[in-house]
């Protein structure tokens, strides 16, 4: 597969669903968002982001961890007051995402090992 990531939305949960494939770097993860924010990918009506990573892994160093925060705040417009959840079942890949969550300042971030339990967290 030459894409390294797809968006869809549920409707009925209002949930924006991002699988990623592959190995990730932070250039994937602001290019992929960017790419959704041109194309028009982000319903206005969501109540939540579930990025997935279980088909990928992360390629990126611990400390760049703050370029994803930094990220999600230079883009509060999207991320603010949403629930962003991260799906992954690597133990070596759960430390970013745990890294991030630590930062959180006007979003919420969360690492999980289903999507089930993301999706309960997000609705709640």
């Amino acid at each position: 597969m030459t894409e390294k990531f797809e968006y869809s939305f549920n409707n009925s949960l209002g949930i924006l669903f991002k699988t990623y494939y592959g190995p990730i770097t932070i250039n994937d993860i602001e290019s992929s968002w960017e790419y959704a924010f041109e194309k028009g990918l982000i319903p206005k009506e969501k109540k939540g982001f579930i990025l997935d990573y279980r088909k990928s892994n992360f390629n990126i160093k611990i400390k760049e961890h703050n370029s994803i925060v930094n990220f999600y705040k230079k883009h509060i417009d999207i991320f603010g007051n949403y629930k962003i959840a991260i799906i992954t079942e690597k133990p070596k890949d759960i430390v970013i995402p745990m890294l991030v969550e630590y930062q959180d300042n006007g979003y919420s971030s969360k690492p999980f090992s289903t999507v089930e339990a993301a999706i309960i967290w997000i609705l709640n």
